[in-house]
């Protein structure tokens, strides 16, 4: 009995991925169909990285198909394909980037860059080409967390090579002056740094681009709304009251220059007791969860506070890279794919297929 493209499409609209948590029809992930008698293909396109996730994918998708009564061959190609997504209006690409993550934090201390140096690890983990720029201009933490040393090139005299960490492209002001040199420099200054460093290194088709941004709401944020194309925004908080009450400004001034927020991160959720195993929620319980209830914006994670995490940044060697297949790495891979996938239902920016038109006096 000859199969119906019917039949497949049933099965398939009954599977749902469990990154985006819908079916592969709904998302239009399943393509190129193909029914030969009893023999059956399909591709399904994830616009994710899904390094780690394609295997599974591919043998959830052929059991569904296999249990079509009457089915014969079944051939699945499971493959990811990255693309650019809309920002802001009136700010165009930057050449080379596809997608610019923002890491903001209301305030100091919480484990911002932690989170978004790992966050930038586990996105590469999973097959995405992924850049880091260090926004932090008075206090740039990158490229200690990363392990590079040293100087970036200028081959043609006018921009920068990017540094390179753990297969990750980066870019900060720490790798131009001595560590020890304070930076004492006004607002304009500072802004534009922050737009040379972006504009000036020559990033590598880079899909997705974290930027680590100081704490705060002031000059490196506005300049980031206005001038820099930016896809999504993640604010990382800890579950106390104060942290909390900074991060709720963070979110609403994303929300006020039009940058979609991309979800919260808690971090320094728990701690657990290194010695006797105890855990205990020691800035609070619940706070970034609540948070994202008022402001209607998910969860995407929860992390601990765990001396591993702080000693292996230090170390040059994140979490991800040091314990690749430890829980708390698991938890950043998992945070890294929602976030991405996030980036993957909004719309698609299609500039880049408009030809340039440009006016010259003959």
């Amino acid at each position: 009995m000859a199969i119906t493209e019917q039949q497949v499409q049933d099965a398939l609209r009954k599977l749902v991925d469990p990154n985006t948590r819908k079916d592969f029809v709904s998302t239009k992930s399943a393509r190129n169909m193909r029914v030969d008698g009893d023999k059956v293909s399909v591709e399904i396109l994830l616009g994710y990285p899904a390094k780690s996730q394609l295997g599974p994918i591919r043998e959830q998708v052929t059991k569904a198909l296999k249990a079509i009564p009457g089915i014969g061959a079944v051939n699945v190609d499971a493959q990811m394909k990255i693309v650019s997504h809309a920002v802001q209006r009136g700010v165009k690409l930057v050449p080379s980037i596809k997608n610019i993550i923002a890491v903001a934090s209301g305030k100091g201390g919480v484990g911002k860059s932690t989170v978004a140096v790992n966050l930038a690890l586990a996105l590469a983990a999973e097959g995405a080409s992924v850049g880091v720029l260090d926004a932090d201009i008075y206090g740039p933490s990158q490229p200690t967390m990363l392990g590079i040393r040293g100087r970036p090139e200028s081959r043609d005299g006018k921009s920068l090579e990017p540094m390179e960490g753990h297969g990750v492209q980066a870019m900060s002001i720490g790798f131009l002056i001595d560590l020890e040199t304070p930076m004492v420099w006004r607002g304009p200054m500072v802004t534009q740094a922050l737009e040379q460093l972006l504009n000036e290194t020559k990033w590598r088709e880079v899909d997705y681009l974290v930027v680590d941004l100081p704490p705060g709401t002031g000059d490196i944020q506005l300049t980031l709304a206005q001038r820099v194309p930016v896809t999504g925004a993640i604010i990382v908080t800890t579950p106390q009251d104060i942290a909390l009450m900074d991060a709720r400004k963070g979110l609403k001034m994303f929300e006020k220059v039009g940058i979609p927020i991309l979800g919260i991160v808690e971090n320094m959720s728990t701690h657990v007791c290194s010695k006797c195993g105890h855990e205990e929620h020691i800035f609070g319980e619940g706070g970034g969860e609540r948070m994202g209830k008022d402001y209607n914006v998910e969860l995407l994670g929860a992390l601990p506070l765990d001396i591993h995490i702080r000693e292996q940044a230090d170390s040059g060697k994140p979490t991800v890279v040091a314990d690749p297949d430890g829980r708390v790495s698991q938890t950043y891979k998992q945070i890294a794919r929602r976030v991405a996938v996030m980036i993957a239902e909004k719309a698609q920016d299609h500039t880049a297929a408009f030809p340039k038109i440009v006016v010259q006096n003959t």
